[in-house]
């Protein structure tokens, strides 16, 4: 009876996935991509918010103490993200966090990923945007920052600005093809070269293979399109070389529930979890005050209710970017628009609380509020236990919901990291009335995040990091992981260019490791254009 076999197989179709695939395809090798959500073109992402249509490409993953929000379609995580594109300070690749020692590898510096970084922003392409590409809040947010003494500028976007319609639809993938996810670029020059994509194709497991020639045997299970938690079939794909991208929650799961096949794996999977000290807050802004201390008003009059208008992510203030600051105090402060579905998630810390009369006054005033997030320097103190019962990577509760096994419990140095993160926004928001600062409280969720990582990070050290600093799973040869799992640390940036650029640097280790398996591959394909 045939196999199934590939000579690379690639676990995952976002960043980390699509990035080594289109080179290792274009370079010669049989490259099959699996991906658990379905395919979807630019004419079926939806303005909605209709169960069936966003809840088809993002998913909610609870877990105790953190809730972690990723993407679930061909393009994984670029087709709903943000765009906001952003190289990591130099500091953050000397973060010694509670290991007490540097934790990246020491083959990695900023200057070292700098032509990585450089790379992506050709390839995707990033636009260094301008003030008129700056929405309403985000302008409201650069002018009170201005007003307290602080620069904000405005930020770089994977999008192309002049298809852009500043829908403000961005979760749920962009019907105008302004956005640069990986189905613009990297992925249709994969399929280009041969790669084959494979939606709803759920990975369990993987174990050494039995094929001759073939190193690793990932077995899958095939989704129903209507109904993720139904099994169509099963299937086993044998592979040369496998890339594991499943993102930050579900390939720490994969490689546990492997564990015993592989005959162990490194300790630190499923450690180390961060949030990139992701911590949301809600301004509700005085909207007469944006007139008289600010001295702004949209053209028909209105001083703000601009939460709505243009994209979510356009302007940032820098200033708390100080690498001689000491760790953990350090962060960036973002305006950023989340779609009317997570209003009923604005439980905050401090009165009025999320029921009752005051409530409902909040709400209804939620065109006047001005989101912002904070992204600090938390101690990576997420873990994974106990593997899924069933299948995947969560239990599935509902199209959109699932039950994760990650635990995460803020330590005091992630705590202080928010508290100060919270100071700078009060310092700047609620002088004389401007607003109301509302932080996000853990009594609904748990920390929410959009960007967790290092759950098979990077390192010299094998006590405390997963991988090898080419990003292949210590003890296992042709073995690699290039998803957010492998960053070591939160980032006090939006991570998807860390991601990216890190996926780029690996993918010569990737090569190299299957030239030595005797696939016919050479690196060196010029980058794809979107």
């Amino acid at each position: 009876m045939s196999i199934q076999s590939t000579d690379v197989l690639v676990v995952g179709s976002g960043f980390g996935g699509a990035i080594p695939s289109y080179y290792l395809a274009a370079g010669g090798a049989r490259v099959t991509i699996l991906e658990r959500g379905p395919r979807l073109t630019t004419e079926d992402f939806t303005h909605s918010l209709r169960l069936g249509t966003y809840n088809r490409i993002v998913d909610v993953i609870r877990g105790e103490g953190v809730a972690v929000v990723a993407g679930n379609c061909v393009g994984g995580g670029s087709v709903s993200y943000f765009a906001a594109s952003f190289r990591a300070p130099a500091f953050i690749f000397e973060r010694r966090g509670n290991v007490g020692r540097r934790i990246w590898p020491a083959a990695l510096t900023r200057a070292s990923l700098d032509p990585w970084y450089e790379r992506v922003e050709e390839a995707l392409p990033v636009t260094a945007t301008d003030w008129q590409d700056v929405s309403f809040a985000g302008g409201v947010f650069a002018a009170a920052c201005k007003r307290t003494g602080h620069t904000c500028n405005p930020v770089p976007v994977a999008v192309d600005t002049r298809k852009c319609t500043n829908c403000n639809w961005m979760l749920s993938g962009c019907r105008f093809d302004a956005k640069r996810s990986m189905l613009l670029n990297y992925l249709p020059a994969a399929e280009a070269h041969g790669a084959t994509i494979l939606p709803l194709h759920e990975v369990q497991a993987i174990r050494p293979s039995s094929a001759p020639g073939h190193r690793y045997a990932v077995t899958y299970t095939v989704l129903d399109a209507d109904d993720y938690t139904c099994t169509l079939q099963t299937g086993t794909i044998h592979a040369k070389v496998v890339v594991l991208a499943a993102g930050a929650v579900g390939t720490p799961v994969i490689l546990q529930r492997s564990a015993l096949l592989l005959g162990g794996i490194p300790s630190a999977v499923g450690s180390y979890l961060s949030t990139n000290g992701d911590r949301v807050s809600i301004a509700d802004i005085s909207e007469n005050k944006v007139g008289s201390l600010l001295d702004l008003s949209r053209s028909d009059g209105t001083y703000y209710q601009g939460l709505p208008i243009g994209r979510p992510i356009t302007s940032a203030t820098y200033d708390y970017l100080d690498s001689m600051a000491p760790e953990y105090s350090r962060f960036m402060l973002q305006q950023i628009y989340f779609p009317p579905i997570t209003n009923v998630l604005a439980q905050t810390s401090n009165s009025p609380h999320w029921f009752g009369i005051p409530a409902r006054d909040l709400r209804s005033r939620w065109k006047s509020w001005l989101t912002l997030l904070a992204m600090t320097e938390d101690d990576s103190e997420g873990t994974f236990s106990l593997i899924p019962p069933l299948t995947g990577s969560f239990t599935r509760l509902a199209p959109g919901l699932g039950l994760g096994t990650m635990t995460y419990h803020a330590t005091v140095k992630t705590l202080s990291g928010w508290q100060k993160a919270d100071n700078a926004l009060r310092d700047i928001l609620e002088t004389d009335g401007l607003a109301r600062v509302h932080p996000w409280s853990s009594d609904v969720a748990g920390c929410v995040t959009a960007h967790p990582l290092a759950s098979a990070r990077m390192g010299d050290d094998p006590a405390t990091s997963a991988l090898t600093s080419t990003n292949e799973l210590r003890g296992h040869p042709g073995l690699f992981v290039t998803d957010g799992s492998a960053v070591p640390t939160s980032l006090t940036v939006n991570p998807s260019l860390t991601i990216a650029a890190l996926a780029e640097r690996a993918t010569p280790a990737i090569i190299d490791r299957a030239v030595q398996t005797d696939t016919k591959v050479q690196y060196g394909a010029p980058l794809p254009t979107s």
